[in-house]
């Protein structure tokens, strides 16, 4: 060797790598012919984005829009209209412009938080068609909701896109072009009572049949980017529609399949249209900054200008690429697979069918396995040395994965224990002062003890080379599988794989050789760059969307252990190609060194609470949320007798450190007044507003005294009948402010065979009770339904329990002044949601 960089194509894999080469320009040249053959159509004219702050400034100013309030149901809904009529009367006459207000009342179940149904009396749509003049026989949707959770303004959530939707009604009705088919804008008036709003529109309102695909508007954050995070079902035209017409496309089917995953609490109208319309579409929402998410502090305000013009620049674009489209009237016929799709870099963005993912994923994992089992099976004579070798590294690899793992944890179970847990979630750079570090270092001792212990006599170079065909094979193993399950997201193995694996077919380097040892290192980081870029980016971005879902993940899952297991992860994929520097280099012992010592600081930091979780910081703030209901209980028996009865103000801490930091401002809530569970009533005879009882299981009751709402429930049993098929028929009626939860428990040896909810088959939450979520708008008639169920020939002690939650949001009900007094005494840091609420039991 004469020191010189030395470059290899290895002649037995040249063919594959000029195979896979070709495949990857056929698929660029496909993705090319993909946009010549797009229709373009003009450009859509300008989206004003001071025009939609305005609209924006004005639905917040009108304060917390809850179903069923004024606030929603008159003055949201009169200012939507006003804006609509006004833009009505400046459309040219190209377009024709059609209004309606719906208020529809149905039911349907779901499987989301634990499985419940769902029933809605008079909510609000707010609807508008844009259509030639000559009328159209397919549309697009747009989707929108203007009603907030309670207690906020709603700003991102999810009034921008509102803001956003008039904002390109506007434009596009001054537009002299008309269009080929229609646009529908849909207002929708209760999203946030999961999702009721969008189901009375897609199975009620007439102009639902004509729709042939759709793009819904939601936040899970405020401002930043909009990222499309579900697309389809199916349908890559839809997404390759995106793509070509969004000036600034910002997409990942990573995110798509980490919500779909159901690891994220959240769902939007997107399940409906896809579920219960069969429509395919596009789920966009900004993602920025989550940690004011559904708090006081979403206000339009922190919300930037450049924000919505990108977002309204993106959308009208592709509802005018898709309301010009020939491919809209035939969107089934089009319907065949899923589609990869990923931006680079925030850039642009990729996309290419998933069954042309497959064949490039399968072509790749053959090419990395062709080019290891040639390496290990030649020599004949040397076979079986070889295998040891390699196997030894895979397995080293593997335990030294599992050993950093198991060690992160046991740090982040130590910081849970002592309540120091989300030290980190106002300051990120403490979790990986405090896990990285772990993780770091971890990984090096393990493969610092193999090298002194197993390869202390082995050429330098040996070790580094076996250990990254050990990582490649890895990488390899898990690209197959992931492919092999479906998932979209295999298309990073893929980078994991054919980077380095090509990095190493064109450089080969005797390790060492001194002279060329530098060149080397940066020739191999050169061939790294992409995969470890792209890793990183994502990395963040993930980073970004969990660390404040950690607030709002409820009281049972331990935050450290979630984000210290990813940034494991993390650390493991991004070392996992320079394990192999670790046999290359002298010592690690300085490294080992630094990274524990900014441990052991970090650690000694975080016990001693420097590292406070929450921020009340007006520019930035990280509240925790609080949430606080006045209650007033009543259990009755068989006869209708009240025989237990209490009231206090029922507190839920909505991250996993409970009330621990409230306590010593307020002292009088502490565990002393832990929320004992009634065995024998549904759902520990709490007022759950959804069946989240599973995710907030430490809850607080401080008593207080009885509130008495000026509008209270009626419940009443209408009547009692016994079916021919010998099932008991019980019908109710019941009326009450705008939100109630019903919760059934069938007594034992009885069970709930059918219902007038959903579709009439009943869908038990976890635990086995039933729950059915109510909401109605303004003037709806009392509620009437009826259950049946099946009992034994015995049953002196009744067949079920029914109970009813009335949940007082808005009004002269919602907060009573002791709620009011303990809401003023909590700190500053905290979003802290009040109302009133009681709970009735009777048993039937």
């Amino acid at each position: 060797m004469d020191g010189k960089l030395k470059l290899l194509i290895v002649p037995e894999v040249a063919p594959l790598v000029l195979l896979y080469l070709l495949a990857l320009r056929a698929l660029a040249q496909v993705a090319h012919r993909q946009l010549l053959n797009s229709p373009s159509g003009a450009g859509p004219p300008d989206f004003s984005a001071p025009r939609a702050r305005e609209y924006l400034d004005n639905l917040t100013a009108i304060g917390p829009r809850t179903v069923g309030s004024p606030e929603n149901e008159v003055f949201a809904v009169n200012y939507l209209l006003e804006q609509i009529r006004a833009i009505e009367r400046e459309s040219t006459d190209a377009h024709k412009v059609s209004v309606d207000i719906q208020r529809p009342t149905g039911s349907f179940s779901i499987d989301f938080l634990g499985g419940f149904t769902s029933y809605y009396a008079n909510v609000t749509n707010v609807v508008v068609k844009l259509e030639p003049q000559n009328g159209a026989e397919h549309a697009v949707l747009s989707n929108c909701h203007f009603d907030s959770v309670p207690n906020t303004p709603g700003a991102s959530d999810d009034a921008v896109s509102c803001a956003v939707m008039l904002e390109i009604l506007n434009t596009l009705s001054k537009s002299s072009e008309p269009l080929q088919h229609a646009v529908i804008f849909l207002f929708n008036g209760a999203e946030e009572n999961i999702l009721q709003a969008s189901h009375g529109f897609i199975t009620q309102h007439e102009w639902a049949k004509s729709i042939r695909a759709f793009i819904n508007l939601e936040a899970a954050g405020v401002g930043g980017k909009e990222l499309v995070f579900q697309t389809g079902p199916e349908n890559p035209w839809l997404v390759q529609a995106y793509i070509v017409a969004a000036k600034h496309p910002f997409a990942s089917v990573v995110a798509q399949e980490i919500f779909q995953s159901g690891i994220i609490p959240a769902d939007t109208d997107f399940r409906i249209y896809r579920d219960f319309g069969n429509i395919p579409g596009i789920d966009l929402a900004f993602i920025e900054n989550g940690y004011i998410y559904h708090t006081e502090y979403d206000t339009s305000d922190r919300i930037s200008t450049d924000s919505i013009q990108r977002a309204g620049d993106n959308i009208l674009a592709v509802l005018k690429y898709l309301a010009t489209s020939d491919k809209l009237a035939k969107s089934f016929q089009y319907r065949h697979g899923n589609v990869v799709f990923f931006d680079v870099f925030g850039l642009f963005v990729l996309a290419y069918p998933a069954r042309v993912g497959i064949i490039m994923n399968y072509i790749t994992a053959a090419i990395a396995f062709f080019y290891l089992s040639k390496k290990i099976l030649q020599p004949k004579t040397r076979v079986v040395h070889n295998l040891k070798k390699f196997f030894t590294a895979f397995g080293l690899a593997l335990i030294s994965w599992v050993c950093t793992l198991a060690t992160v944890l046991v740090v982040a179970a130590f910081v849970s224990v002592i309540g120091r847990s989300l030290s980190w979630y106002t300051h990120f750079y403490v979790s990986v002062f405090l896990y990285g570090t772990v993780a770091a270092s971890k990984l090096i001792l393990v493969h610092t003890l193999a090298k002194k212990l197993l390869y202390k006599n082995m050429n330098e170079q040996c070790p580094g080379d076996i250990f990254f065909d050990a990582s490649l094979m890895i990488w390899t193993v898990a690209l197959a599988v992931i492919t092999h399950l479906g998932l979209c997201s295999a298309f990073i193995c893929t980078f994991w794989v054919a980077f380095p694996l090509l990095t190493k077919l064109m450089i080969h380097k005797e390790f060492s050789q001194k002279g060329a040892t530098m060149k080397f290192v940066m020739m191999y980081m050169l061939g790294m760059f992409v995969p470890y870029l792209y890793m990183m980016y994502l990395s963040w971005t993930v980073f970004e969307m969990f660390t404040p879902i950690m607030g709002r993940s409820g009281s049972e899952i331990p935050p450290d252990a979630v984000l210290a297991g990813l940034i494991v992860v993390m650390t493991i994929i991004l070392s996992s190609y320079f394990i192999n520097f670790i046999y290359l280099v002298k010592s690690t012992k300085t490294t080992l060194i630094t990274l524990a010592a900014v441990f052991v600081v970090t650690l000694i930091l975080v016990c001693s609470g420097i590292f406070f979780p929450y921020s009340s910081d007006e520019a930035n703030p990280k509240p925790k949320r609080v949430f606080l209901q006045h209650t007033s209980r009543r259990f009755h028996d068989l006869d209708g007798n009240v025989v237990k009865s209490d009231s206090g103000i029922w507190i839920n801490g909505f991250d996993y450190n409970g009330i621990s930091h409230i306590t010593p401002h307020v002292p009088e809530i502490n565990d002393t007044i832990r929320t004992p569970c009634e065995e024998q009533a549904p759902f520990c005879g709490l007022p759950w507003i959804l069946p989240v009882h599973f995710m907030f299981r430490k809850n607080w009751y401080l008593p207080a005294p009885e509130i008495f709402p000026r509008s209270p429930i009626h419940f009443k049993l209408l009547s009692k009948e016994l079916t021919p098929w010998n099932s008991l028929r019980l019908s109710f009626e019941v009326s009450g402010p705008s939100h109630m939860s019903l919760y059934v428990r069938p007594h034992e040896g009885s069970a709930l065979s059918t219902w007038s909810l959903g579709d009439g088959t009943p869908v038990a939450s976890v635990g086995g009770d039933y729950f059915v979520f109510y909401s109605h708008g303004l003037q709806a008639s009392p509620w009437h339904f009826w259950v049946e169920l099946t009992a034994p020939e015995t049953h002196s002690h009744g067949i079920v329990s029914l109970a009813i939650a009335a949940h007082y949001f808005f009004g002269e009900d919602q907060k009573s002044p002791q709620l009011y007094a303990l809401l003023e005494r909590l700190p500053n840091w905290t979003f802290s949601s009040g109302w009133s609420c009681t709970y009735d039991l009777f048993v039937f």
